[in-house]
């Protein structure tokens, strides 16, 4: 990961345009190759960001301290620096991912079990997939024979629907599996993951832990 403290402005280019003027911010690079302009506030959210995959230009010559981010779709964004304060970059390897509590766990259990809870004809490939920044909950296929990845949250949030997206960037990049679509499976999910998770091409699912333990207390019942 780099990071970089500098003043400059930053400009958006895309399906929409968007300017911040000049001030001091926090710009991330992330080894994914995603781009993230941070102010000192707002919590973890960003001012203004382009996720992967994209690519990061850094000008030279006439366009030295212009930095030009542009992703698959041709959206642009443009920081111009008008003073470095830090910049470093750190090895952070591979992250572990976030370790689930036992709902979510006793979930991707329940779910693997009855993966037609999905959908009539989806069948297992495997619980907790791996791949190289960490495992997939459940990997499936459809009645069509196509690839889902599952990731299972108790309750569904942006993080989530980021996470899941690295994930199908990287099992895109097997020909075996690919096409690779995703399903964001939780509990309860925010408003604002449905409309990124749809805006990705991402189906939600809403699970009800409730009727999935009791699909399984029907399953051991002898009488």
């Amino acid at each position: 990961m780099r990071l970089v403290i500098a003043r400059c402005s930053v400009d958006y280019a895309g399906r929409l345009t968007a300017h911040l003027p000049s001030a001091p911010r926090l710009i991330l690079v992330k080894a994914d190759g995603s781009v993230s302009i941070h102010a000192d506030d707002r919590a973890y959210k960003p001012l203004n960001w382009m996720s992967p995959p994209c690519t990061l230009k850094e000008g030279t010559g006439e366009e030295e301290g212009v930095w030009t981010v542009v992703n698959k779709a041709g959206e642009k964004l443009i920081i111009t620096m008008e003073e470095i304060l830090h910049d470093s970059s750190h090895e952070l390897g591979v992250d572990p991912g976030l370790i689930k509590d036992g709902v979510e766990a006793h979930l991707q259990e329940l779910l693997a079990d009855r993966i037609e809870t999905l959908g009539e004809g989806y069948t297992l490939i495997r619980r907790e997939y791996m791949t190289a920044i960490g495992p997939v909950d459940i990997l499936c296929r459809d009645a069509n024979g196509g690839t889902v990845a599952v990731e299972i949250k108790r309750r569904g949030e942006i993080d989530g629907v980021e996470q899941l997206t690295r994930y199908l960037e990287l099992l895109n990049r097997d020909p075996h599996l690919a096409p690779v679509r995703g399903v964001f499976a939780a509990q309860e999910i925010k408003p604002q993951a449905r409309v990124l998770a749809t805006d990705r091409g991402i189906g939600c699912q809403v699970l009800d832990y409730d009727a999935l333990r009791g699909i399984e207390d029907d399953k051991l019942r002898l009488f």
